[in-house]
C-alpha cells in the first residue's frame, strides 16, 4: 500500500497541491487522472521522491520515503518520469539493463542478463534488442524504457504519462502491456493518464485530482457517473456502456 498523509507542496500563495490524504492499495493499476495542471504528475513525483513535499509524509509498502536509504527505495519503487533524456547511442538492451543497477551496480550478472532477457521479451522487443534508441518508432522507443522500470522488478512502479505521443494503436497496445505485468508479476501500478476511457477500461482504481486535490477515488465503475466526470472535467460529459465497458463521451 502507498500512504499519503497531509502531503503538501507549495509554489506560491496561488498554486499548491493537497493536502492530500490518500491510500493506493497494494495490487493491480491505479489511474491518476484529471484537468490539465491538476497535479497529477507532482503527486507522482512526491511519491517517487524526485520532488519534495513542504509537510506531511509518504510511505511506500511501510518505507518512509524521506528517510528510507535510495538504495533500499530503489528495490520497492521505480519510477518512469514524461522527459526521458538517455545518450542515443544506447542499444535498447543496455537500456533495460539500467534497470538492474540497484542490484548490480552496473556490473550485470548471468541472473541479470536473464531478467533483462525477459522484460524485453515481454515487451515484444526481442527482434530491436540490438538497435539504438535513435532508430526505434516512438512506440518502440517507449516499450523500451517501460521495460527498463519493469526490469528494475519493484513491486511498485510509477509511470507518468507513458501514454504521450503514442497513436490509440500504440496506446492500447502500452495498457494491455501494463495490465499484464501488474497480474502476471504481480506489480503496483499507478499511472498518469489524460485520457479516462484508457483509465476506464484497463485501470483498477481511479484517483481524480483536481486543483491538486483528490476529489474522487474508487472503482472505474464508482468513478465513471456523469455527475461526478462533469465536475472533474468541468465540462459536461455523458457515460455510455460501449462494446468493452463503460465510455465517457464529451459535449
Amino acid at each position: 500500500m502507498i500512504t499519503l498523509n497531509n502531503v503538501r507542496k507549495e509554489y506560491n500563495s496561488e498554486v499548491a497541491i493537497g493536502p492530500v490524504n490518500l491510500e493506493i492499495p497494494a495490487g493491480g493499476i491505479t489511474a491518476l487522472v484529471g484537468p490539465n495542471g491538476a497535479g497529477k504528475s507532482t503527486l507522482l513525483t512526491m511519491i517517487g521522491r524526485l520532488l519534495g513535499m513542504d509537510s506531511g509524509d509518504i510511505q511506500v509498502a511501510q518505507y518512509d520515503i524521506s528517510t528510507t536509504k535510495s538504495k533500499d527505495l530503489a528495490k520497492v519503487l521505480s519510477i518512469l518520469r514524461q522527459e526521458n533524456h538517455f545518450i542515443t547511442k544506447l542499444t535498447v538492451r543496455q537500456l533495460v539493463g539500467f534497470g538492474r543497477f540497484p542490484y548490480s551496480h552496473g556490473r550485470l550478472t548471468e541472473e541479470d542478463e536473464q531478467i533483462v532477457s525477459r522484460y524485453i521479451d515481454f515487451l515484444h522487443l526481442t527482434e530491436l534488442e540490438e538497435r539504438y534508441l535513435d532508430q526505434l518508432s516512438g512506440g518502440q522507443r517507449q516499450r523500451a524504457y517501460v521495460a527498463m522500470v519493469l526490469c528494475q522488478e519493484t513491486d511498485y512502479v510509477l509511470l507518468d504519462e507513458p501514454l504521450n505521443n503514442l497513436d490509440i494503436a500504440h496506446s492500447v497496445q502500452m495498457m494491455k502491456h501494463l495490465s499484464s505485468a501488474a497480474k502476471e508479476f504481480g506489480r503496483t501500478i499507478i499511472i498518469v493518464l489524460h485520457d479516462i476511457n484508457f483509465a476506464a477500461q484497463y485501470s483498477d482504481y481511479i484517483c481524480a485530482v483536481k486543483a491538486g486535490k483528490i476529489v474522487e477515488f474508487g472503482t472505474p465503475e464508482e468513478i465513471m457517473r456523469d455527475e461526478i466526470l462533469t465536475d472533474i472535467f468541468n465540462t459536461p460529459v455523458q457515460v455510455i456502456q460501449g462494446p468493452n465497458g463503460l465510455i465517457a463521451a464529451y459535449h
